[in-house]
C-alpha cells in the first residue's frame, strides 16, 4: 500500500519545520529571544497561573521545558504542534499546488521562526487546538457554540484578556447574516470594527483611557527609538480622543491584515516576505469566507469558524504593537485559520461524503 501524498507531504513539511526550528537558535538575532530569554529564566520570579507572562513562566518552569537548550525546545514544542494539526486532519488537496496550499505550507514553515523557542504562542496554539477540536466533536451544534463562548472567555480571564472580546464580536457579526446585502464581507467587517469602536470608548468611558490608547499607543511610545522599533504600529493621530480613537482601531485593522505600510521597509527582505504573507492570507480568508457566506445553510459550522477569525484580526488590530508580533500572534490562532483555509474539506466532520464542490485555487 502506497503512502499517501498529501500525508506525506505533511510529514515532510514537518520533518523541514522542525529542522530549521532546531537551527534557529544559530543564526536568528538576539531580539528574537528578548521573550523567550524572559519566560525560561523568570528573571524577577513573576511566575504565576494568571495572566500571559505570568501563566507561561510557571508552565515552563513545571514542565522542565526550560532546563533543555533552545534547539530541543523547538524539537519538541514543533513536534507537538504538528501532531496537533494531524489530528485537526490533513486534507487530501493538501499535496495540490493551489493557492491555499502555498499559503499554509508558508505558515507551517515560519512557524520554526516564531515557535521553535519558549514562546507565550505555543500554550496560545495549544488551547485554540482544544477549541478547534470542540468544533470538529459530535455535540450539538447550539451547545458547541456555548462552549467554545465560555472558552473563549475564559480564555480572556486566565491568559489574554482581548480574548474575552472576540464571542462578542463573533455574535454581533453574526446577527447580520440574514440581512440581503450586496458586499456582506466588507459590511460584517465594518460592524465589526464599529463594535470594536464602541467597546473602546465605553471602556474609556469607565476607565479614562481607550483601549488602543491605553495599550498599544502606551507601549508603542515607550519604545520609540529603541533597535525594535522600527515595525511599530503607531496611530497616524492622537488617540486621547473619540475621533483618534477610531481612526486608530480602523488603521490598527489595516496594518496588521492589509500591512501596506510594511512596504516602505523595501530594504528588508524578510520583512516584504511577511507583509505579503499576511496580505495574501487575509484576501483568501475573505474570499473563503464570502463563499461560505454565500450558502449559510450549507456552512453553519464553518461560518462561525471566520465569525470568530474575523473578530479575532478586528480586535489583533485594537491591540497588536508591531508588524511582527502580528505574525506571531496569528500563528498563536493557526488552527483556527486552518480550518478557514480548508473550510470545503470536511475536517469539521459534518458529512463523512466528499466534498463535490472543491474551489481548486
Amino acid at each position: 500500500m502506497t503512502f499517501a501524498k498529501h500525508k506525506f507531504l505533511f510529514i515532510s513539511i514537518a520533518i523541514i519545520t522542525v529542522f530549521l526550528g532546531i537551527c534557529s537558535s544559530f543564526f536568528l538575532p538576539e531580539k528574537y529571544y528578548y521573550d523567550a530569554n524572559l519566560i525560561a529564566l523568570d528573571p524577577y520570579n513573576e511566575k504565576g497561573l494568571i495572566g500571559s507572562y505570568p501563566f507561561s513562566m510557571w508552565f515552563y518552569e513545571n514542565s522542565n521545558l526550560n532546563k533543555l537548550s533552545y534547539p530541543l525546545i523547538a524539537l519538541v514544542q514543533l513536534t507537538i504542534i504538528f501532531y496537533l494539526i494531524k489530528k485537526i486532519g490533513i486534507p487530501r488537496i493538501f499535496n495540490k499546488l493551489y493557492l491555499r496550499n502555498l499559503i499554509m505550507w508558508l505558515s507551517l514553515i515560519i512557524l520554526a521562526v516564531y515557535l521553535s523557542i519558549p514562546s507565550k504562542e505555543f500554550i496560545n496554539l495549544i488551547y485554540i487546538s482544544f477549541i478547534v477540536f470542540i468544533f470538529k466533536s459530535s455535540i450539538k451544534f447550539n451547545l458547541k457554540l456555548i462552549i467554545i463562548f465560555l472558552m473563549f472567555l475564559f480564555f480572556g480571564a486566565w491568559f489574554r484578556a482581548y480574548y474575552a472580546l472576540i464571542p462578542v464580536l463573533a455574535i454581533g457579526i453574526s446577527g447580520l447574516i440574514k440581512i440581503k446585502i450586496h458586499n456582506r464581507v466588507f459590511f460584517n467587517i465594518l460592524t465589526g470594527l464599529l463594535i470594536a469602536c464602541f467597546f473602546s470608548l465605553s471602556y474609556g468611558f469607565i476607565k479614562g483611557k481607550f483601549m488602543s490608547e491605553g495599550a498599544r499607543e502606551a507601549l508603542n511610545f515607550k519604545r520609540l527609538g529603541r533597535e525594535d522599533s522600527q515595525t511599530l504600529i503607531l496611530s497616524p493621530i492622537k488617540t486621547d480622543n473619540f475621533i483618534g480613537e477610531s481612526v486608530g482601531i480602523f488603521y490598527g485593522f489595516f496594518s496588521v491584515n492589509i500591512p501596506v505600510n510594511g512596504l516602505k521597509f523595501f530594504y528588508k527582505p524578510q520583512v516584504l516576505a511577511f507583509v505579503f504573507w499576511q496580505l495574501i492570507l487575509f484576501i483568501y480568508i475573505l474570499y473563503n469566507y464570502s463563499q461560505c457566506l454565500s450558502q449559510p445553510r450549507r456552512y453553519k459550522n464553518e461560518l462561525w469558524v471566520f465569525h470568530f477569525i474575523i473578530s479575532y484580526f478586528i480586535i489583533q488590530g485594537v491591540f497588536e504593537p508591531d508588524l511582527g508580533s502580528a505574525i506571531k500572534h496569528k500563528l498563536g490562532v493557526l488552527p483556527l485559520i486552518y480550518l478557514a483555509i480548508y473550510y470545503d474539506q470536511n475536517l469539521l466532520n459534518i458529512s463523512g461524503k466528499k466534498n463535490r464542490y472543491v474551489i481548486k485555487i
